[in-house]
């Protein structure tokens, strides 16, 4: 037996599983494809993450359809975002040509045209789809700072703003809301409120605003507010068993990256959250697959990439699996990376300095195999992939030059008219379609300043009534000191004043009274508008 024949029985047995596994593709030999190895991934392994990575126009974005299809028809449920909205086909049945029937015979593939069960969302409506938001309030501090790109002292504040709105009953579910309430609790009326509990640096509340506003100019305002998406609703099956493939639409994602991290930690945070804690299963709840997932780590804070490297440690134990695809494994941080047990390694090229780097990069994280990676992974066709996952005992499978499967749905884009009926026609249209804009901080704090605004009004007009009155009294008393009678003259000599006369009759008296009335009134003024 030579040396090739052992190592194909070796990539062979290696691949051969007992537990329900779906297909990837098969082996290449001497540029062959060879059906009798096919290569699986068993499905008890998709919590344990993955990667499928490429160079634009090798069919890494055929592979995610390929891989979305199958695991939905293992009947588990599918979440992918649609970056460059050529995967809403995946809905409808495939049409046969005769160049995909030549490939799928050759790699001796029963290839029949299914769709699969496929709901559309858009993130706040924008695009075809049903409207995902989610409010201020559920994102929470801790999350909101990160997104936000926030220090330790900064998300302190932010901190003490929501618990602020909890115990004051201020619901905060856009950004409105939070804006108003920052602008509040800086102002005269709110930081004698938060004085007992901790304060707000104007300096602080600045950065927040200001982080708030660049997140706003990506799209934020829609995509926070009402209805709230429940994040279960995407752990769903049809009819026939099929697991939904929930499909979010992003348009001009180019422009918009924060809201695309936004959202997808959101749901992760969540789904662990909400998800009971069931351990390693034989087949999982949800697949996320990510697709141009260097937009999610771009400009990240280090804050940001730490929470994402924990969630995807732990998420697996709650049934979810995630699959990052990009153009190269260097576009996602080491300690992601080093939790994705599933490798597809589309052609990788090396024109530029950096691509041979991430080339170099790329092969050093392989098993050690029977081929010159360095040489192959850019000898790969469109749709040829090097692969290794890990076996159902949690083992690395040998490396496989694999020529992938063809996918059975279409791979074009949906009709826009088709779309948009399916998408009218969804339960979940019908439950989150309608905005709803109820009363929250925006609107209490609004009234609460109007309310405050009115007292002091009405306090102004009673001190201004307060001091005419002053006034006239004022004068009153020195029109009755004029008005007294004197004491008629007994002789030419003036007879000796009462103490009484003396007084009223006294400069003194009248200097002291003028005194004394500017004062109050100057009291009274002064005392209501610290009122």
């Amino acid at each position: 037996m030579t040396a090739q024949s052992d190592a194909i029985d070796k990539i062979k047995t290696g691949y051969t599983f007992t537990t329900p596994s779906i297909d990837l593709g098969v082996l290449m030999v001497d540029g062959q494809p060879d059906p009798d190895v096919r290569i699986r991934l068993s499905l008890s392994m998709l919590n344990r993450h993955g990667l499928v990575a490429g160079a634009t126009g090798t069919g890494k974005t055929r592979t995610l359809q390929l891989l979305a299809e199958a695991i939905s028809r293992a009947g588990v449920s599918v979440f992918a975002a649609d970056i460059k909205g050529d995967l809403s086909g995946i809905a409808i049945p495939g049409e046969a040509s005769e160049k995909l029937l030549a490939r799928t015979q050759k790699i001796g593939q029963d290839w029949q045209p299914a769709g699969c069960p496929t709901e559309f969302y858009a993130l706040g409506g924008q695009g075809t789809g049903v409207p995902l938001r989610a409010t201020v309030s559920s994102f929470g501090p801790i999350l909101l700072s990160k997104v936000l790109g926030l220090n330790e002292t900064q998300e302190s504040s932010l901190g003490l703003v929501f618990h602020y709105a909890d115990t004051q009953g201020l619901p905060l579910l856009d950004l409105a809301d939070l804006r108003e309430l920052l602008v509040y609790l800086t102002g005269d009326d709110g930081k004698a409120e938060l004085k007992e509990i901790g304060g707000l640096s104007a300096a602080t509340v600045g950065v927040i605003l200001r982080s708030l506003v660049t997140l706003q100019t990506q799209g934020a305002d829609e995509f926070f507010g009402e209805p709230e998406f429940d994040t279960r609703d995407l752990i769903r099956t049809a009819a026939d068993g099929k697991g939904v493939i929930s499909l979010l639409e992003l348009p001009n994602l180019q422009d918009r990256p924060a809201i695309f991290s936004t959202f997808l930690m959101w749901v992760l945070a969540d789904l662990f959250h909400d998800l009971p804690e069931i351990g390693d299963v034989d087949v999982p709840k949800l697949v996320f697959f990510f697709d141009e997932a260097h937009l999610l780590f771009d400009g990240a804070s280090k804050a940001f990439l730490d929470a994402i490297g924990q969630t995807v440690r732990l998420i697996r134990s709650k049934g979810v699996g995630i699959f990052f695809v990009t153009q190269s494994p260097t576009d996602v941080p080491d300690n992601v990376l080093a939790q994705l047990g599933s490798r597809v390694q589309h052609q990788l090229r090396a024109h530029t300095p950096n691509d041979a780097k991430a080339l170099k990069a790329t092969v050093q994280t392989y098993p050690t195999s029977q081929y010159d990676l360095a040489e192959t992974l850019q000898a790969l066709g469109i749709g040829e992939a090097i692969v290794t996952v890990l076996n159902p005992d949690g083992a690395p499978t040998p490396v496989a030059w694999t020529r992938m499967m063809a996918p059975q749905a279409s791979m074009g884009p949906m009709p826009a008219d088709w779309m948009t009926k399916g998408v009218a026609a969804s339960a979940m249209q019908a439950k989150y379609g309608q905005d709803i804009n109820r009363d929250s901080a925006y609107e209490i704090l609004t009234r609460k300043l109007e309310a405050g605004a009115a007292a002091a009004q009405a306090q102004a007009e009673a001190d201004a009534q307060a001091k005419d009155q002053a006034k006239e009294q004022a004068a009153q008393a020195k029109a009755d000191a004029a008005a007294q009678p004197r004491a008629p003259r007994q002789s030419s000599r003036p007879a000796p004043k009462s103490g009484v006369e003396k007084v009223l009759g006294s400069a003194t008296f009248w200097n002291q009274v003028i005194r004394v009335g500017g004062q109050v009134v100057r009291t009274m003024w002064g005392t209501a508008r610290r009122s």
